[in-house]
């Protein structure tokens, strides 16, 4: 029985390597059971792992500190590196266009937090390490919250154990009220929107827009495709002529005739440039209806979604390939990481890019051998240039930066320098033939665990004097101004955008669930719009988003403390 005993305490109570890592994964297991509770469309998700370790710690639970340390460094690091290479290949496109002015909110949101935080520190007189906290919980960010934790670690060495175990705590205690308040703050534009009631589905927001336009130019007679394309700047994809009764698939050399109907790709934007160039919009159908049936359409032609699993094809670009004029197809969309990305010529290719090609099945079936088309080879992971990233972003990381008006050098830390750099393999690795791509069950499971593992053990490093702040501490006034920093600020961007931008509440809903990193929301949000602008603007503008938050709380931490 003695032995029996000894045993169970090595294992459950004695802190050591053996028993920090039964408690992590414990806490991890327990918390993912009650992350799938729901109150209707309420549920705090992985969150709960984080309060799992933190009334662990409050009843008695003690782990190996250099132990759990490491653990919440090593989760930090996988979760935002592998976070950066998801939403790497969407980073810079999604600053385009319409991905502008979604950004543009997004920044303003943010803008308006921290301008709330350094009010609120001078106003209340707590402190910005506090402040910083509350905010992480009240915009539903634990990236930015180890972001700070590490920054504040950094200046302030071991002796600051107690300050970094209160600013988690802050933001245990206003969690919740972020997740709740941004649906209040959703419901209450909802009830307000000038757009209440009306047909949104015209209002989709895409990157390609399609229409139908009959050639009524001269200048354009005669021409072929690829010199008319020289004529005008703006960019567009002429995927299919109809002349009279016969159907044309149009290549580089095709001749435009009088009275031909192009089927034109373009960028909504550029639709009105477009009309003038070719001629008048012919209103026969909508073309951008989600349920159009291509194949019905075109008898003699198919539509096939096209993977590109073939690494010579990584960072070539489309033009180069020459495929509409080698096989006789039309690649009309190419998807890229959720979000839709006109196919021009000068656009370089990348590995898990999904190409949606029309022609005929034979020559598609060339296509699609030629380009790869096997998702089985994308299910390897490309381990070489994820821990070759890894390594650079911690290294990165690590750089002192000087800044005017700082006593001292900041750093990006670890979870600045590997969000940067995992952007920009995503990005620009295909250019240096780079094979970044993971799937995205890898890439899921990466940051799922990173993330698990470290808020298992922020919840055990800082649960301890949890319901003491509460019951004899600033907890009351942390969670209001918690609720503050949550509601006014996306109250305020919302109103905006519904009334000085003209956007429905699907898009607005979108950006500021991105700009504040609430999927849960979005997932409530969506149930009220069954629009698919909120899921494309939350895509565009949740990179950006999460990258500004991360680096610019730990540069005014760095100013404040």
């Amino acid at each position: 029985m003695d032995i029996i005993n000894a045993w169970l305490r090595d294992v459950f109570v004695t802190p050591s390597v053996l028993q920090t890592l039964v408690m992590l994964t414990l806490v991890s297991a327990i918390g993912l059971i009650l992350g799938k509770l729901r109150v209707g469309k309420f549920s705090l998700g992985i969150t709960f792992v984080f309060f799992v370790g933190i009334l662990g710690a409050h009843f008695g639970v003690k782990v190996n500190a250099g132990m759990n340390s490491f653990a919440q460094t090593l989760g930090l690091t996988l979760f935002v590196y592998a976070l950066g290479v998801e939403v790497g290949p969407s980073f810079f496109p999604s600053l385009k266009r319409q991905g502008l002015l979604y950004n543009g909110l997004g920044l303003l949101l943010i803008a308006l937090a921290l301008i709330l935080v350094i009010i609120l520190h001078y106003v209340c007189n707590v402190s910005m390490p506090n402040m910083l906290g509350i905010m992480s919980g009240a915009v539903t960010n634990t990236p930015m919250l180890a972001a700070v934790q590490s920054t504040l670690q950094d200046i302030l060495g071991s002796g600051g154990a107690r300050q970094v175990a209160d600013l988690a705590l802050a933001c245990a205690l206003t969690y919740p009220l972020g997740v709740v308040g941004v649906i209040l703050a959703l419901i209450f534009l909802h009830y307000i929107d000038p757009n209440r009631g009306k047909d949104t589905q015209q209002s989709e927001s895409k990157t390609t827009y399609i229409t139908e336009l009959e050639l009524t130019n001269p200048a354009l007679f005669g021409r072929s495709v690829l010199e008319s394309v020289g004529l005008i700047e703006k960019k567009f994809i002429i995927s299919r002529i109809w002349r009279g009764n016969n159907l044309i698939i149009p290549s580089s050399q095709t001749i435009l005739e009088q009275g031909d109907h192009l089927l034109v790709l373009i960028h909504k934007d550029d639709l009105r440039i477009l009309e003038a160039f070719f001629g008048h919009r012919a209103e026969s159908r909508d073309w951008n209806k989600p349920d159009i049936d291509w194949d019905a359409i075109d008898a003699q032609l198919v539509s096939k979604r096209i993977i590109i699993t073939n690494s010579k094809v990584n960072g070539v670009k489309l033009g180069a390939l020459r495929l509409r004029n080698e096989y006789g197809i039309n690649i009309t969309r190419i998807d890229r990481a959720g979000i839709e990305i006109l196919a021009t010529p000068d656009l370089r290719l990348q590995l898990g890019d999904r190409l949606t090609v029309v022609g005929e099945l034979q020559q598609l079936t060339k296509v699609a051998s030629y380009l790869g088309d096997s998702i089985n080879t994308l299910d390897k992971p490309k381990l070489v240039s994820f821990f070759a990233g890894l390594t650079l972003g911690c290294i990165i990381g690590s750089i002192p930066i000087a800044i005017p008006g700082l006593s001292m050098p900041i750093k990006l830390g670890l979870a600045g320098g590997p969000i940067i750099v995992g952007i920009l393999m995503g990005a620009f690795g295909p250019r240096l033939r780079l094979a970044t791509y993971m799937s995205n069950s890898a890439t899921q499971l990466l940051k799922q665990f990173g993330i698990i593992i470290y808020l298992a053990g922020l919840g055990l490093a800082s649960g301890e004097h949890f319901f003491d702040t509460i019951i004899h501490g600033d907890g009351v006034l942390w969670i209001g101004l918690g609720f503050l920093i949550t509601v006014l600020p996306t109250i305020l961007v919302g109103l905006l955008s519904l009334f000085g931008y003209r956007k429905t509440h699907a898009e607005t809903v979108g950006v500021l669930c991105g700009a504040m990193a609430n999927s849960m929301a979005l997932e409530y949000a969506m149930s009220i719009n069954e629009s698919r602008s909120s899921s494309v603007a939350y895509a565009i503008v949740y990179p950006v988003a999460m990258f500004v938050r991360i680096i610019s709380a730990q540069i005014l931490l760095s100013f404040f403390v």
